[in-house]
């Protein structure tokens, strides 16, 4: 059984950044497609970014495209989010999560990842 585990999250002001980790461990995720979801309060939980096992293919919601990067290093069995120009709107729990299944394509929606970690909190202060 694979564990998740997000660190990095915590609270900037409106234009600042922060880089968000996850950290895999109980098997490896070099050969998984991957993915970054976001959660705020009374809203449903919305995809981020995707990016395939080997890294090559990426995706990125419209809300975020310019101003995030989705990246992993299969070596370290991390997974990194680098979150730039941050807005307030940006305010959310932030999850990744393993897709899991062979590799065809990148998905975005949330009940298509098998293995999520709990969530780490990133709040930007307009």
């Amino acid at each position: 059984q694979v564990q998740l585990v997000e660190s990095g999250g915590g609270l900037v002001q409106a234009g600042g950044s922060l880089r968000l980790s996850c950290a895999a461990s109980g098997r490896s995720i070099s050969i998984d497609a991957m993915g970054w979801f976001r959660q705020a309060p009374g809203k449903e939980r919305e995809f981020v970014a995707a990016i395939s096992w080997n890294g090559i293919s990426t995706l990125y919601a419209d809300s975020v495209k310019g101003r995030f990067t989705i990246s992993r290093d299969n070596a370290k069995n991390t997974l990194h989010l680098q979150m730039n120009v941050l807005k307030a709107e940006d305010t959310a729990v932030y999850y990744c999560a393993i897709d899991g299944r062979p590799w065809t394509q990148l998905r975005v929606t949330a009940d298509e990842y098998a293995y999520w970690g709990q969530g780490t909190q990133v709040t930007v202060s307009s």
